[in-house]
């Protein structure tokens, strides 16, 4: 199973400033058996509020520097962040998981190849 972790800010259509990820996105992953979760800069009282008010229900909310914490709590999966900086990119690496660039890769494509759409 793929551990699925998004930034929101730059990454999600709800970020400040939005990205090309939209929340249907996030919810087909959830429907498809993804365990999928958030890692942002913003606090985490901030960031389960966002999933409350969207009655999204994510799997895991981490700040950036914790995304370590994921790997300990889902063992044995692939690991993969999706965000816009290169602060992700950093601690995605740090943490062992594959990234993509929400802005510079063509991440609508990625995730259609993995069989997620905004539909």
């Amino acid at each position: 199973m793929q551990v699925i972790s998004f930034d929101i800010d730059g990454t999600l259509e709800v970020g400040d400033p939005p990205g090309k990820i939209s929340l249907a996105h996030v919810v087909d992953a959830i429907d498809k058996g993804f365990v999928v979760g958030s890692c942002s800069d913003r606090p985490l009282s901030y960031q389960r509020g966002l999933w409350k008010e969207h009655g999204i229900q994510m799997k895991f909310t981490v700040l950036k520097q914790n995304l370590h914490e994921v790997r300990l709590k889902f063992p044995k999966h692939s690991y993969l962040h999706i965000g816009d900086t290169e602060v992700d990119e950093m601690m995605a690496k740090n943490a062992e998981f594959d990234f993509v660039h929400s802005i510079d890769d063509d991440v609508i494509d990625y995730l259609s190849k993995l069989g997620i759409s905004g539909d």
